[in-house]
């Protein structure tokens, strides 16, 4: 499973927040297009 499959599968359990989220794009784990995909909104820094 990669990185962005298990905190895909986080976010839609709601083990993670969208602010969490928005740490995993800081940290560069996930894209900000991968952000977009998981949560349907745009990544803003």
């Amino acid at each position: 499973m990669t990185d962005f499959e298990r905190i895909r599968l986080y976010y839609e359990l709601k083990w993670a927040t969208k602010e969490q989220l928005q740490k995993y794009v800081q940290f560069n784990v996930i894209t900000p297009e991968e952000y977009k995909v998981i949560t349907g909104e745009a990544y803003v820094q």
